[in-house]
């Protein structure tokens, strides 16, 4: 994702000449091509995450349209009130990028994960937020954002990750992307865990349990129309992504479905535990550690659904 994400920024760069990309001491040799055909308007702010926030601020007051990027928590926990008040209190267009999200940065430790980022940057207000499943979703999360006029945020992953077949690329900010129809149950993804969740939809099919599948690009706003048809037509629906239980996208639809009538769903959540993980391992090894993995997941739905249909 991160080599689609300097491609495309390159593309908008050399397209809109507001454009400036901030580094925080990272992607010097990603962004080489954006530097040529943009020159000027690449600032390494070196480790300097909160300097680098407000310098984005004053140049989005100033009209210029600034891209912030490095390694999610570096980009959110680090410079949370320089996103406030920055950027999120002048309602401005910065648009703020975290590479490596979730537990991508696995075999760096807690420093370097990040499961709290969708919950901080939701609370703020003016702010959308994005966690696109693939390079095709990142692409288009670029160019919308650039259509806003407030400030977003967009976690992404950090290499390698598959391309999410879909029924249709129709994207818009705020409306999910059906990924697969089924009848059953319906599982709700987000970020670079789709390819799991599509996994887990086998899996569930293999067992007689047709599973719709639903990417939720957008955390907020909330697509409020999918989640009341969602939770109207099936006794069990699955949130699962790659970021704390509490506060993410799971949490936003709880707390949404609490002020709602009662609906037929049950709402399931699938993510980290609120513990901090001292093991050092691949991204996989703490994926399973917190049981997001295509087997757990499936075998869950499948007993909540038994269990909802007796």
């Amino acid at each position: 994702m991160r080599n689609a994400f300097a491609d495309e920024l390159t593309k908008l760069g050399s397209n809109d000449p507001r454009v400036v990309l901030l580094s925080g001491d990272i992607g010097n040799k990603l962004f080489d091509k954006f530097k040529a055909s943009n020159a000027g308007r690449f600032i390494n702010c070196g480790i300097a995450e909160a300097n680098m926030m407000g310098v984005a601020g004053g140049m989005a007051l100033s009209g210029l349209r600034p891209v912030v990027y490095t390694i999610t928590p570096f980009t959110t926990t680090r410079c949370f009130e320089q996103i406030r008040v920055d950027a999120c209190y002048h309602n401005v267009p910065v648009i703020i990028v975290g590479t490596g999200s979730g537990l991508s940065y696995a075999e760096l430790g807690p420093t370097h994960h990040s499961c709290e980022d969708l919950a901080i940057m939701r609370v703020l207000p003016h702010m959308t937020v994005m966690a696109p499943a693939d390079e095709v979703e990142l692409r288009q999360c670029l160019r919308a954002a650039l259509k806003q006029d407030g400030p977003v945020y967009i976690r992404i992953g950090k290499r390698g990750e598959a391309i999410v077949p879909k029924q249709n690329d129709h994207f818009e900010i705020g409306r999910s992307i059906t990924v697969r129809q089924g009848a059953d149950v319906c599982l709700v993804g987000t970020g670079t865990l789709m390819p799991t969740v599509l996994e887990a939809a086998e899996l569930l099919a293999g067992k007689g349990i047709e599973a719709r599948v639903e990417s939720f690009h957008t955390i907020k706003p909330l697509d409020e129309d999918t989640l009341r048809q969602a939770f109207s037509a099936y006794g069990v629906v699955a949130v699962v992504e790659e970021h704390s239980r509490l506060g993410g996208l799971g949490g936003s639809i709880a707390e949404w479905l609490a002020q709602q009538e009662p609906l037929k769903g049950r709402l399931l959540s699938f993510g980290v535990d609120d513990v901090f993980m001292h093991e050092i391992g691949t991204q996989e090894y703490a994926r399973a550690r917190f049981g997001l993995t295509a087997d757990n997941i499936a075998a869950k739905v499948a007993a909540a659904h038994r269990k909802m249909v007796s």
